[in-house]
């Protein structure tokens, strides 16, 4: 009777084959997700831009998708400037924030949806780089640990006549205008200020050092973490929100209480 209970006892515990099967494929499966998310994260924080066989993807895609409008060599047409010596850092930008491909002709390109991925990006800034000394991509750490107080007596000096002085973006001429900063990447403002992107003018490094420019970075970064202090903000567009809203509701009060005073009066 015990053994019997005992062997009983034992069939019951033991799994069954597909049991086993099921737990491999399951351990499996997570393992090849974990890993694969973590190699593509890893290769697109370090894409090797000098590697051989990235240039050559970026060749590819560069013939596919940009050689229309700016040269089977990149040497430019008339319906797109030439890229040799343009460098990475401006390929990353234009198509990494949606500008390239462009959409329509107009004033300047406008941002959309990005139509490459990390990858694709790089590939073509690979490429381009290869045919000519221009601009890097930043490091990581050339955009972080910046002097805010610093970077925003930076900002008002040779940004915000364009962009306002919280980074809400302004009109300009002709139909074009700078746009707003809130939101904007930190490598892609490092890369405009870098390469001077439509209407934008080059800040090289003689005329703001790496430090300055990571420092406007940090500034830009703070003011969107930090809400305003002032109260309403208005759009942070300065004089023109703020006296609409005073002729808006300042003046109608005004006239609504000269009304009721003359009502009562009567």
């Amino acid at each position: 009777m015990f053994k019997k209970k005992t062997a009983q006892t034992a069939r019951q515990g033991r799994r069954g084959p597909l049991a086993s099967v099921a737990l491999i494929l399951i351990g499996l499966v997570a393992t090849g997700g974990a890993y694969a998310a973590f190699s593509t994260g890893t290769a697109n924080a370090n894409t090797d831009l000098s590697s051989p066989a990235v240039i050559e993807e970026g060749q590819k895609l560069f013939a596919a998708n940009c050689a229309t409008c700016h040269g089977k060599q990149a040497q430019g047409t008339e319906n797109g400037p030439t890229l040799i010596g343009v460098g990475s850092a401006s390929v990353d930008f234009q198509v990494g924030t949606g500008r390239m491909p462009m959409q329509m002709s107009g004033p300047q390109a406008e941002q959309k949806p990005v139509q490459f991925t990390d990858e694709q990006t790089k590939a073509l800034a690979a490429y381009v780089a290869s045919l000519a000394p221009g601009p890097a991509i930043p490091s990581q750490s050339m955009l972080e640990g910046g002097d805010v107080a610093n970077g925003g007596e930076l900002f008002r000096i040779n940004c915000a006549m364009c962009h306002n002085v919280a980074g809400a973006s302004g009109a300009l001429t002709e139909g074009k205008y700078a746009p707003e900063l809130k939101g904007v990447a930190a490598v892609h403002v490092y890369e405009a200020m870098l390469t001077g992107p439509q209407n934008m003018p080059v800040f090289n490094d003689l005329n703001l050092t790496p430090e300055e420019k990571k420092d406007i970075i940090s500034y830009l970064t703070y003011i969107q973490e930090n809400p305003s202090a002032g109260g309403l903000e208005l759009g942070s567009l300065g004089p023109v929100s703020e006296g609409l809203f005073l002729w808006v509701f300042g003046l109608g009060a005004i006239v609504a209480l000269t009304v009721w005073v003359t009502a009562k009066s009567n």
